[in-house]
């Protein structure tokens, strides 16, 4: 049995849902997003409160039950408040900087890395060190994110690199004569 599956998701005010059939469709004061829920799961809207239930019999109930609610949880969260994560770079001569919707980031490399943002998705650079990326898409938010991280991952000696806010990267003792 799921504990997260078991809880309904309540419907904050602002916000509405609509459950046809397996789609879940969520609208709020920044945008919309749906999500079709697996086969071994059936959604039900009621009294402001939306539950879940796995279906008889499914092989995989269990294990979509809970991750369906997540779904739903996040989605009502991102129409809302939406999701952000920050990056920071760490190295010298590491710098970004916004060049019309484009990123433009100098890391080390003899060329400057340019990324373009997916839609929906927003990047600032309030600072040469630091990344924000914001939007309403949970999972896009976080995937855009690892792909800036991507361009110069963190190593271990120096440092040096673009990482997530807070992150900690255990540093090695350099070669010993």
């Amino acid at each position: 049995m799921s504990r997260i599956g078991k809880r309904p998701v309540p419907v904050t005010d602002g916000v509405t849902l609509t459950s046809t059939g397996q789609l879940v469709s969520v609208k709020g004061p920044k945008g919309e997003l749906s999500f079709t829920l697996p086969d071994a799961v059936n959604g039900n809207l009621k009294d402001g409160e939306f539950t879940l239930t796995p279906v008889e019999g499914a092989k995989n109930a269990s294990a979509m039950w809970g991750m369906s609610r997540t779904m739903v949880e996040n989605m009502i969260q991102g129409v809302t408040n939406g999701f952000t994560k920050e990056l920071e770079l760490r190295g010298v001569g590491y710098r970004a900087s916004m060049k019309g919707n484009d990123l433009s980031m100098q890391l080390g490399f003899s060329h400057d890395v340019n990324f373009t943002p997916p839609e929906g998705i927003k990047i600032e650079a309030p600072k040469p060190t630091q990344v924000i990326v914001s939007g309403i898409d949970k999972q896009q938010v976080g995937q855009v994110a690892a792909k800036i991280r991507s361009f110069r991952t963190p190593e271990p000696y120096k440092g040096k690199g673009v990482r997530y806010l807070g992150e900690f990267v255990r540093s090695k003792e350099g070669k010993k004569k």
